[in-house]
C-alpha cells in the first residue's frame, strides 16, 4: 500500500508533468528544424537566418552640369550585409568607386551622354542598376572673348589724379576702376605666376622658362580642359612658339605662359606663343580677322609696359593698339579686357602695393563705377577664367572662401571680394572672388 501512494503522490505527479512538458519542447525544436513545419518561419533545415541577394531599392538619377562642375550619382539597395558596389562608365569600371555614391570629376564636354551603372554584390548574388545618363548643358559663359593687358611698376597714385596718362584715365572715367587693388609680391614674376596660377610660386626674377618649368594647375590646363581657346600675344617675343628668357625688349619674367610644362611638352599649345606684331599670327592680324581665342594675354615689350620708359609712352601704346580692340564690334558685344599693374613701384602694402586696376566691358560695365573692396590678382584670375565659363580657376582663386575665413598661403582675409559686384551687371548670380592679404615683403621692383 506505501509502494501505491508513493505512485499517486502530487510531488510525482508535478514532477512527471514537468518532464512531460519539456520533453514536448524538444520534440517541437526537433520538429522545426529537421521538418520545417508550418509555423517555424525564419528558419530552414540548417537552422540559419534566411539571407538575400541585393535588390535595387533607388535606381541612379539622369544628371546635367555644365562643362567643368561634378555631377553625383547615388544608389539604394537591400540585401543581406555586407553589400559591395561598383560604378562603371559606359560598362568600364571606375577605379575606386566603390561606395553607395559616385561623383565625377570636373566635367568635358566628352563626358556628354555617359551612361553610369552599379553592380551591387554580397555572398548571395549581385544586382546592376539602369543606366543613368550624365548630360552637359551649353549654359553660356559671361563673355565671348577675356583679354588681359599688364602694366608695370607703377604707383596707384601715380596714374590716377594726373595726367600721364590720359588715355587710360579715359577709360577709367567710362568704365570700371578698383580704387583698393593691391598687388601679392615683389618682383615682378610672383606676380604673374599669381595672375596666371593662383602662386606665387618664386620670387627669383631670374628664373627661366627651361630652368623653372611650371606643373601646377594653370590658366592654360583649365583653359584646354573646358574646351576653350588661348593665346599669348608678346611683343618682342623672338618667334612663335619661342621659350627665350629674353630678348632685346622681351623677358619671359613678365610672360608666365612659357614656364607651364602644358605649353613646353606640347608643339601644339607652343604655336599660341606669339609676337605681338607678327604679320600673320599677331594681334592686329587675328583683330582684323575675326580669328581672335576665347581668352588673350597681352604682354607690352619692356618700353610699352612702362617698366623703361614712361607711363606716356606706356599710354600711347595703349591707345594705339589697344583702342582699335575696344572699338571692334566683337568686343562692342562681348568682351571684357582687364588692364592692371602688375605691382607697385614705391610701395608694399599688401605684399605689392596699390595698383591701377580697370575692367572694361562695353556691354557689361557700370559706367564710371568704383569699387573701395580690397581685390588682389587672384581676384582677376578667377574673374578672367570664369567669363570664359570656366567654373574651377587654380590655386588661390578657386580654395580661397567667400567670406573671411583662413588659408594656408595668406595669413588673413581681409575684405569680401566680389569683382562681377562692380564690373558687370544684369549677368545673373557669380560666385565670389576672394582677396586677401599677402605677407609684407620688401620692394624690389623688376
Amino acid at each position: 500500500m506505501a509502494h501505491l501512494s508513493e505512485r499517486h503522490s502530487p510531488v510525482l505527479w508535478t514532477q512527471q508533468i514537468l518532464l512531460c512538458a519539456r520533453l514536448l519542447g524538444l520534440l517541437l525544436t526537433f520538429s522545426c528544424f529537421s521538418l520545417n513545419l508550418t509555423g517555424c518561419s525564419g528558419m530552414h533545415g540548417s537552422g540559419t537566418i534566411k539571407s538575400s541577394a541585393p535588390s535595387i531599392t533607388t535606381e541612379p538619377a539622369n544628371q546635367a552640369v555644365t562643362a567643368g562642375q561634378t555631377a553625383t550619382f547615388s544608389v539604394a539597395a537591400t540585401g543581406t550585409a555586407p553589400l559591395s558596389y561598383q560604378w562603371k562608365k559606359n560598362g568600364t569600371a571606375i577605379a575606386g568607386a566603390t561606395s553607395s555614391s559616385y561623383t565625377t570629376p570636373p566635367t568635358t564636354s566628352s563626358d556628354n551622354g555617359s551612361q553610369f551603372t552599379v553592380v551591387i554584390s554580397n555572398t548571395i548574388g549581385s544586382a546592376t542598376s539602369n543606366a543613368a545618363t550624365l548630360t552637359l548643358s551649353s549654359a553660356q559663359p559671361p563673355f565671348g572673348h577675356v583679354f588681359v593687358v599688364v602694366e608695370e611698376n607703377t604707383d596707384y597714385s601715380s596714374v590716377i589724379g594726373t595726367t600721364v596718362m590720359p588715355y587710360l584715365n579715359t577709360l577709367i572715367a567710362k568704365y570700371g576702376l578698383a580704387t583698393q587693388y593691391y598687388a601679392n609680391t615683389h618682383p615682378s614674376i610672383g606676380n604673374y605666376f599669381m595672375l596666371t596660377t593662383g602662386q606665387i610660386l618664386t620670387n627669383t626674377d631670374g628664373m627661366c622658362p627651361n630652368t623653372f618649368p611650371v606643373s601646377a594647375d594653370n590658366v592654360v590646363s583649365k583653359l584646354l580642359l573646358n574646351g576653350k581657346t588661348w593665346k599669348v600675344y608678346a611683343e618682342d617675343l623672338p618667334a612663335v612658339g619661342s621659350l627665350s628668357c629674353g630678348s632685346g625688349n622681351y623677358v619671359a619674367r613678365h610672360n608666365p605662359f612659357p614656364y607651364f610644362t602644358d605649353v613646353q611638352n606640347s608643339s601644339v599649345q607652343k604655336q599660341n606663343l606669339v609676337p605681338f606684331q607678327d604679320p600673320n599670327a599677331g594681334f592686329a592680324h587675328d583683330l582684323a580677322n575675326n580669328s581672335l581665342p576665347d581668352f588673350s594675354f597681352i604682354v607690352p615689350n619692356l618700353c610699352n609696359d612702362a617698366h623703361d620708359c614712361s607711363l606716356s609712352v606706356a599710354d600711347n601704346w595703349l591707345k594705339l593698339n589697344i583702342d582699335p580692340l575696344i572699338r571692334s564690334q566683337g568686343f562692342q558685344k562681348d568682351g571684357l579686357l582687364i588692364i592692371v599693374f602688375d605691382e607697385s613701384g614705391s610701395d608694399n602694402t599688401n605684399g605689392g602695393g596699390r595698383v591701377v586696376a580697370v575692367l572694361i566691358s562695353p556691354p557689361s560695365s557700370k559706367a564710371a563705377y568704383q569699387s573701395s573692396t580690397l581685390y588682389q590678382h587672384q581676384s582677376v584670375l578667377r574673374l578672367m577664367l570664369e567669363g570664359v565659363g570656366v567654373k574651377t580657376p587654380p590655386g588661390a582663386a578657386a580654395t580661397a572662401p567667400r567670406q573671411c575665413g583662413s588659408s594656408s598661403r595668406f595669413p588673413r582675409p581681409r575684405k569680401r571680394a566680389n569683382v562681377y559686384s562692380w564690373v558687370v551687371r544684369g549677368r545673373g548670380p557669380y560666385s565670389d572672388p576672394a582677396a586677401f592679404e599677402s605677407p609684407k615683403n620688401a620692394v624690389n621692383n623688376r
